[in-house]
């Protein structure tokens, strides 16, 4: 099991059970590990990224306006789309 540059490393099913923590050890360290059935890639071992912050909508709201004419389309675009006003 060897990682060249970009290309994932495959392993077999069996090899992943065997030698999982080590595995999960290198995908933690950036790696990615393809886990084949035979010839047939079955799952891609990764990083886990949490979120850093979680999201909060409506936090800028009061902070952004979209102008009255933000949907209309023009004379020239509305005929090139058959959109007839």
């Amino acid at each position: 099991m060897e990682y060249v540059g970009s290309v994932p490393d495959e392993v077999t099913i069996h090899e992943a059970k065997t030698h999982l923590s080590r595995l999960v050890r290198r995908a933690h360290a950036g790696e990615e590990i393809v886990i084949r059935r035979g010839r047939v890639p079955m799952a891609k071992l990764v990083r886990y990224d949490a979120a850093a912050v979680p999201r909060s909508p409506g936090r800028l709201r009061g902070q952004i306006e979209i102008a009255p004419d933000f949907d209309d389309v023009g004379e020239e675009l509305g005929d090139l789309f058959g959109l007839g006003r």
